[in-house]
């Protein structure tokens, strides 16, 4: 089945993708609106003309992207990545100096010591702990302040 690409108000992208899953048109199989897709959202429809007369309807959606013969179909390949998600520790690496975020330690600075990606799970050190205990906490409980890989 096809996918096109809907040009939006930056910003708008939800309300957009909301507004056309509820037009409850047969055409229109799926709506998906990632949060690395700014200004977009992608529709996955049987024809993209007919829907195409719908966004008229729906307040900042701009229109479908054209190709040379009408509305452009973009490859799987392309918005397959936006469908599986990313762990939480994605981007963390052993060494690195982070915040918590959330949780009894909230504020507090560490030095990540081990990363456990399949529990998506980072266990850090304290920085001003007398005694430096680890501590074992969600990946999405720290922001990286600092990282040595950069």
């Amino acid at each position: 089945m096809p996918i096109f690409s809907v040009k939006t108000t930056a910003s708008q992208e939800r309300t957009v993708a909301d507004m056309l899953a509820e037009k409850e048109m047969p055409e229109i199989q799926a709506v998906i609106a990632p949060d690395q897709l700014t200004s977009y959202v992608m529709v996955e429809a049987t024809d993209g003309s007919v829907f195409a007369r719908v966004l008229d309807e729906i307040p900042h959606a701009r229109g479908v992207i054209q190709g040379s013969e009408g509305p452009a179909e973009s490859p799987f390949s392309e918005v397959e990545h936006f469908l599986s998600p990313t762990p939480d520790v994605e981007g963390i690496a052993e060494g690195d100096i982070v915040e918590l975020i959330a949780g009894p330690f909230k504020g507090e600075k560490a030095r990540v010591q081990r990363i456990d990606e399949g529990k998506d799970q980072v266990t850090v050190e304290l920085y001003e702990a007398t005694v430096p205990i680890p501590v074992t906490v969600r990946g999405d409980q720290i922001r990286v302040l600092d990282s040595d890989e950069r």
